[in-house]
């Protein structure tokens, strides 16, 4: 198979640390790497104090970004692409619709352009009229500027065929199956194995931890909510969160961790896992805790039917229907085995790195063998 120089822009970078995008780049650039592709990753020069070379066979390079929320990932991506119209790639992948405006100079430089777009960032209640604007339109520039855009859910994939009549691919992200090795790591937060309710999300409203500490106030249970996760920026949302958690010594919000063994063992011995994510497609998080073998009480939106299917239980966007569910949970736990085999049988099927980087390496080699 030819061997193609690929460069991974418009993500913090790696080592992962930070969320889905850069363990997205780190699992498939280390698969692509051994498979001998030459892999470049742009990572951003504030959120790397230590500057490796190379890592895990990926080529690191280190660029400015400027650290607000609305400016952090397009002018990254900007200096990242300056840097790489000059040099001799193959093919780019970008991640994230609002970094396509920048296209336009790859593109008239005869680049190949991919872009993973993500989810309908449009929809996210953190942005304002104007941002909402912006990523609406960033969507219908990737469409055409972009040589293919990679959709990483069904329901991505239809979106952009109903609004933009445009074709894409459907490449989902990956995740390991997973179990428990250590776990007396979980005394750090004063909790036993099947004794808590988990949520890792990002603390924004569309990701609904707030309603998650609200149903849980409303049932009778010994067992704990952990909700693991923040938000980089100051938010009106957290402080709701915290002033409906405290003075609950069961609600535990430890804020962000990246200690990967610890999050394992937080994943795998879980009572039951709250998905909220009720905007993107195939959400990492999701992926791993099917992965962790835990029982899954998810938001009823097709993004996580695509993905779970069968294998868990659904909740309306309301705080009524989420208790009525983690009640059910509470008192149906003999029935868990079951969704937990079919998550994990799903994980197996359809979303080993593996076989995402297969798919990756299929798309890249046919493009470059067209030409475009």
């Amino acid at each position: 198979m030819q061997k193609l120089k690929i460069a991974l822009i418009g993500t913090r970078g790696v080592p992962a640390s930070y969320g889905g995008f850069e363990t997205f780049y780190e699992e498939l650039g280390k698969r692509l790497a051994a498979r001998g592709h030459d892999v470049t990753v742009y990572c951003r020069d504030s959120y790397y104090p230590d500057k490796l070379d190379k890592y895990l066979g990926m080529k690191l390079v280190y660029l400015p970004n400027i650290k607000k929320k609305s400016l952090d990932t397009l002018s990254h991506t900007f200096f990242s692409i300056l840097h790489a119209i000059r040099q001799p790639y193959d093919i780019l992948l970008i991640c994230n619709a609002a970094n396509s405006p920048l296209l336009l100079i790859p593109r008239l430089l005869g680049k190949l352009i991919v872009i993973n777009t993500d989810g309908l960032e449009w929809k996210r209640g953190k942005w304002g009229m104007l941002a909402r604007v912006y990523y609406k339109l960033c969507e219908r520039i990737s469409s055409i500027l972009a040589h293919r855009v990679v959709a990483d859910s069904r329901g991505i994939q239809d979106y952009y065929a109903s609004e933009y009549k445009a074709a894409t691919t459907f490449i989902p992200y990956g995740a390991y199956l997973a179990e428990s090795t250590k776990p007396d790591l979980l005394g750090k937060f004063d909790i036993k194995s099947g004794e808590y309710f988990l949520q890792i999300t990002r603390f924004e409203p569309e990701n609904n931890p707030l309603l998650t500490i609200q149903a849980y106030k409303q049932l009778s249970t010994d067992k704990k909510l952990l909700i693991i996760g923040g938000v980089p920026y100051e938010s009106g949302y957290f402080k709701k969160m915290h002033e409906e958690a405290v003075g609950n010594s069961n609600i535990i919000l430890p804020g962000p961790i990246y200690d990967k063994a610890l999050l394992n063992e937080i994943w795998c011995n879980c009572f039951a896992y709250i998905h909220g994510n009720e905007v993107g497609g195939t959400n990492p998080a999701l992926l791993q805790t099917m992965a962790s073998g835990c029982f899954t009480i998810a938001i009823d939106v097709s993004f996580s039917r695509d993905v779970l299917a069968d294998a868990g239980i659904f909740f309306e966007k309301n705080a009524i229907s989420l208790v009525k569910q983690m009640h059910w949970a509470l008192n149906h736990e003999q029935d868990f085995a079951v969704y937990k085999d079919k998550a994990c049988e799903r994980i197996r099927l359809h979303y080993s790195w593996d076989k995402v980087t297969d798919n990756y390496e299929a798309l890249f080699v046919e493009l470059v063998e067209q030409g475009h």
